[in-house]
């Protein structure tokens, strides 16, 4: 935990639980390129439940149970990293040797209200107080891949923080993990055993195509799986009611023929709003990540983002919203293939950072962030950030809270993580030019 936040969290207690059956001697998950670009990122969830009477009455043996079930379907989170040392290679790769997972219980001085009404410029890592985070490492066979904080407020009120180790698997594979717990906890029977998809060991060709490369290099990090960033980042949250995007999409596809989806038009607005606030940095060139298989209930955790590039031919500044947006929708570029072939060429000297090597757009608009279920309750307010995020920063695009009625509410999310000096030009120009705040 971090950030100004953590004055008001107290009580903290660390408990572990492990899977409800052995897993079986000698389960190993190996870890793909698509894994290793990403040992250096780290997932973070959290979850509001208001103080209902269901709510309230659940105590921590209630929370924890399920997850004993939840660990033995799910035994790869509950294993360790290890490293396979072959022709004179070190490659890690997950030991499954059921050593669990770290729970966390935690109080705060606010109500749930209270805490989301703080203000973003002040708290700008606001919710880092509610998700125990922590660096895999430098004692790789001791650290957990996954921390669970529980967080009770004064209110009554129920904070579920996921910290998830982005080697394991994407954002996609850690909402499903945390949903598939609420199932159980819910009497709601998970499927008997996930299916296993084969990881694919790419072997370099000794050539790649770009000059610049679509990931950011760094120097190997040896056992301590950190980046180091040359600034300090801030993250803020943009909510954007249902009303207001369909305000906003008509604007953006205005005499357009091509019809693109809600992320595409708000990844087009922040990455001019971007462009404008760095007038000395060259954005032409974005990250897109996307996924063709948002549905991973059932299936082992796994890295499965389509990493894409997006190239402005003139400056962005003085494009339309609506051009760029079709931009993004046809003229992708897959560097998945490139990505793989520099990280197993690279691995032994360099280590990388996706998120940020470049600005980075992330579709999340069909990831089931609001699938949790507690006591039947749904969350008020779900969000995800990532970790170790590069200096040109991250736009995560995701689904808006459910209507007060627990209907699809339509609105989206947009989680933005950039440089601090930045945040406030940002803000700016969002309000100034589309009353975003």
């Amino acid at each position: 935990m971090d950030g100004a936040s953590d004055s008001l969290i107290s009580g903290v207690k660390f408990s572990s639980v492990v899977p409800a059956k052995a897993s079986g001697e000698n389960k190993v998950q190996e870890l793909t390129a698509m894994d290793l670009v990403m040992k250096l990122h780290y997932i973070r969830g959290v979850y509001f439940f208001r103080p209902s009477e269901e709510i309230r009455n659940l105590t921590i043996y209630d929370l924890k149970k399920p997850m004993f079930p939840l660990l033995e379907l799910y035994f790869v989170v509950s294993g360790r990293i290890r490293r396979r040392i072959e022709a004179g290679g070190n490659r890690p790769f997950i030991k499954c040797n059921d050593s669990g997972v770290r729970i966390v219980e935690a109080d705060c001085q606010k109500s749930i209200d209270e805490w989301l009404s703080m203000e973003d410029e002040k708290y700008s890592h606001r919710d880092h107080g509610l998700v125990h985070s922590r660096a895999l490492g430098p004692d790789l066979g001791f650290s957990p891949l996954v921390f669970i904080q529980l967080t009770r407020f004064k209110c009554g009120g129920l904070a579920v923080g996921l910290s998830w180790a982005h080697v394991l698997g994407d954002i996609f594979s850690a909402s499903a993990f945390i949903n598939v717990w609420g199932h159980i906890m819910n009497n709601r029977r998970p499927v008997c055993q996930l299916r296993t998809h084969t990881p694919t060991i790419c072997r370099p060709s000794g050539s790649t195509t770009q000059t610049r490369s679509p990931v950011k290099r760094l120097d190997q990090t040896g056992d301590l799986w950190i980046g180091s960033s040359d600034c300090k980042m801030a993250t803020r949250s943009f909510r954007i009611m249902e009303e207001q995007l369909e305000r906003i999409l008509s604007i953006v596809r205005r005499n357009r023929a091509v019809a693109f989806s809600n992320f595409e038009a708000l990844a087009a607005i922040f990455w001019k709003s971007l462009s404008k606030i760095r007038p000395d940095s060259d954005l032409k060139t974005i990250s897109i990540y996307s996924t063709k298989c948002p549905n991973r209930e059932g299936e082992i955790p796994m890295n499965g983002m389509v990493m894409s590039a997006v190239k402005a031919d003139a400056p962005v500044t003085g494009a339309e919203e609506g051009a760029l947006a079709e931009l993004i929708l046809e003229k992708r570029i897959d560097e998945g293939g490139e990505i793989e072939e520099l990280v197993e060429k690279e691995m032994e000297e360099s280590d990388f950072i996706a998120y940020g090597g470049r600005l980075t757009f992330v579709d999340l608009e069909e990831a089931n962030i609001y699938g949790l279920e507690l006591g039947g309750q749904k969350p008020v307010h779900a969000n995800y950030e990532i970790g170790g995020v590069g200096d040109d920063g991250v736009v995560l695009v995701l689904p808006g809270p459910p209507r007060d009625g627990g209907g699809y509410g339509g609105g989206r999310n947009v989680t933005v993580i950039i440089p601090e000096k930045q945040l406030p030009a940002l803000i700016d120009e969002l309000q100034k030019q589309w009353a975003i705040i």
